[in-house]
């Protein structure tokens, strides 16, 4: 069994990850900025972690001791057109999104390496993949996590180290509910709004379902013997992920106007 330090538990896809290891017998290091949303978490350990702070990652992976892989998973969203979204909270962001992990790599990886094992897993997202309106900057960090990752890839599978990019579709958590929002109700995005909400209901197939589909996910991959590098979760994503995958930007776009019904 591993021992696990998986950030961003406090809800959504990481508690469920935490509690996924947990239930497999893994040794779960449970984080969150506010280690109190932490509470009625069975885990290993539960931590106090702040992804953006250098301090906060050298403190909490110390007190963690030796880990044998690593779940970059915490995160959060500012969206809107690229036009008015604003760029300081777009900075704070990528902060979270991109530099967090980048932090947190930084300080394990240096004794996976050492060890001549390890896995990092890098929760992403479909819009890491594709990038859809209203959404650029969020899926700017998630891109940057992809190409994180796959330059980590090459340069530390030589040393028995393993990297996944984790790519979920849409799932009902918090999230959402926590993204900051900029200039989407009024004119002149307001209709891409609408006719965005709609399309995306087309393309979730459904209520969404709870964020277990993507524990498993993890979970399954990091007990893997040869994992591959991106794995898309949930039927939307891998729909997604295959269409873009199989076209030229023309035929993607016009494409999936025709499925989503997009006039904009």
């Amino acid at each position: 069994m591993a021992r696990v330090l998986i950030t961003g538990c406090s809800t959504g896809i990481g508690r469920a990850t935490a509690a996924e290891l947990a239930a497999r017998g893994h040794e779960v290091v449970a984080t969150a900025r506010r280690p109190e949303t932490l509470e009625g978490l069975i885990v290993a350990e539960r931590l106090a972690l702040d992804v953006d702070d250098d301090a906060s990652v050298r403190a909490a992976v110390a007190a963690a001791g030796p880990v044998d892989v690593l779940v970059n998973n915490a995160g959060w969203e500012t969206a809107g057109p690229v036009e008015v979204a604003p760029l300081d909270e777009v900075r704070a962001m990528c902060e979270t999104n991109v530099l967090g992990p980048a932090r947190m790599i930084q300080a394990v990886l240096p004794a996976m390496r050492e060890r001549g094992r390890g896995t990092i897993v890098n929760v992403s997202s479909v819009a890491g993949v594709v990038a859809g309106p209203l959404n650029g900057f969020y899926s700017a960090s998630k891109h940057a996590v992809e190409a994180l990752s796959e330059s980590l890839h090459y340069e530390v599978g030589h040393f028995g180290v393993r990297v996944v990019i984790i790519e979920p579709g849409a799932f009902a958590t918090a999230f959402g509910d926590n993204a900051r929002r900029h200039g989407e109700d009024s004119p002149p995005y307001d209709e891409l709004r609408r006719q965005w909400d709609a399309a995306s209901e087309v393309l979730a197939g459904g209520a969404a379902p709870g964020p277990e589909p993507v524990a498993v996910a993890i979970a399954d991959a990091i007990e893997a013997d040869d994992p591959p590098l991106r794995i898309p979760v949930g039927e939307d994503a891998q729909l997604v992920v295959a269409v873009r995958a199989a076209n030229d930007d023309a035929t993607f776009e016009a494409t999936m106007r025709e499925t989503l019904g997009l006039t904009w």
